[in-house]
């Protein structure tokens, strides 16, 4: 970085400090400012091209003109909300619904995935009966007040009184995997019971995004589900970050387990970018929800919202993506494996698709210090990626569904000398 970058990005850190205040956070020591986005780039300042293998709010990749004329054709023409009828909406939700199990027959739009945590948290409650909630131990749900007692990964211990019961996420891919995590899900409904709490429901990202990336093996969320429905409660089934093709060969993540959850929410992705998310149900439960409550968004589901969301199932669709995601997402994990022979920091590669998990350890202990510089050092070699887990050391690979072989080689080539780069300093 010349002088004269480096003094920009310090006065652009300086007036958002003084505008936006203390609470929002910047990804990197040396943050970097990106002004143009195309594929699987994007471009800082200066000029210099970046490898993104972390946004995947950007699904179909960064500004994907498909996604970008629908947006625009109909910013131009209409934008209202769901109070008066329009079809664009409707074709979204027939569209949309096509993609689920057939047992899933109803959708509501909102703007945020937060607000269809929120949201699937009030049909929960409304149609149990119950308050009880059970998430990981780092899971990250969203950042309404409600949200934020499931969202461990916050930093926020859990208030006193709290009716929310936190279970350790999946630690290995064994055949006891889900005999375990049902354990743990069935002894949080159990100390509910001896509190006097009603259990609502199990809230789950179907990869285990924040606790570190699991995914395997395919099916051992379904023993947790019975229990909790056993018990009354809901599964609902967070896939804001699996979904959409993610985790490859499957639109939802929920799929690689054979299982079909009461409650499906979905964001980030689902927009390219442009703030549309949404909660898909068994059609007993919003009529039970429906019939004693009223919801309304007035952006949610908007005619502009969308047309971006038919626009990204379009390209999911014609561009083959969900096989990309498999196909490409396969090949990076081999390659990975290939890298982890060669570094004795690998401990493990978890995930499926195109979202990967890479433990690092060092003396039989969590990374954390070297997982950060990692993610630092491929900063500076213009890669983009991040960490996950309880200890932050968990390198969190999670590109746009564009990413290719191509793009994979480029990103294990910069992780090697990363790598090497870091294990020739000294621990501690």
């Amino acid at each position: 970085m010349s002088i004269t970058e480096a003094s920009s990005t310090r006065d652009l850190i300086a007036r958002r400090n003084r505008l936006l205040g203390p609470a929002y956070r910047l990804f990197y020591e040396d943050p970097v400012q990106f002004v143009r986005g195309e594929g699987v780039w994007l471009h800082d300042a200066a000029g210099h091209r970046y490898l993104d293998a972390y946004n995947n709010v950007a699904s179909v990749g960064h500004c994907h003109p498909h996604v970008v004329q629908a947006i625009a054709r109909q910013a131009a023409v209409l934008n209202t909300h769901t109070r008066y009828l329009h079809e664009t909406v409707l074709d979204f939700a027939e569209k949309l619904l096509a993609t689920f199990p057939a047992e899933i027959g109803h959708v509501m739009f909102t703007c945020t995935g937060s607000e269809a945590n929120d949201l699937a948290l009030r049909v929960a409650r409304t149609c149990t009966g119950g308050t009880g909630f059970i998430a990981t131990a780092n899971a990250y749900h969203g950042v309404t007040s409600a949200l934020t007692e499931l969202s461990p990964s916050l930093g926020l211990p859990l208030p006193e009184g709290s009716h929310v019961r936190l279970v350790p996420a999946p630690v290995s891919a064994g055949d006891d995997t889900g005999e375990i995590f049902a354990r743990h899900v069935q002894d949080a409904l159990d100390d509910m019971k001896r509190c006097g709490i009603r259990p609502a429901g199990l809230m789950v990202d179907t990869i285990f995004s924040s606790d570190g990336v699991f995914a395997d093996p395919p099916g051992f969320l379904d023993a947790a589900a019975e229990a909790v429905r056993a018990a009354g409660a809901l599964f609902i089934a967070d896939e804001v970050q699996p979904g959409f093709g993610r985790s490859g060969g499957k639109m939802w993540g929920f799929a690689r387990h054979g299982i079909v959850p009461d409650i499906v929410t979905m964001g980030k992705p689902m927009g390219n970018g442009h703030p549309v998310a949404g909660l898909a149900a068994r059609p007993e439960l919003l009529a039970e929800f429906g019939a004693r409550s009223r919801y309304f968004n007035t952006f949610g589901g908007n005619p502009v919202s969308a047309a971006a969301g038919i626009a990204v199932l379009e390209v999911i669709e014609s561009e083959g993506l969900i096989e990309n995601a498999r196909r490409t997402g396969a090949y990076l994990a081999n390659s990975l494996r290939q890298l982890q022979a060669r570094h004795s920091l690998i401990s493990e590669i978890r995930g499926a698709g195109l979202f990967l998990g890479v433990e690092l350890r060092r003396g039989g202990k969590p990374a954390t210090a070297e997982t950060a510089r990692v993610v630092n050092l491929m900063r500076e070699q213009r890669v983009l990626l991040s960490s996950a887990g309880p200890h932050a050391d968990a390198l969190k690979i999670r590109p746009p569904l564009v990413f290719d072989t191509e793009h994979a080689d480029l990103l294990v080539g910069k992780l090697d000398e990363a790598l090497r780069t870091v294990e020739r300093t000294p621990a501690g």
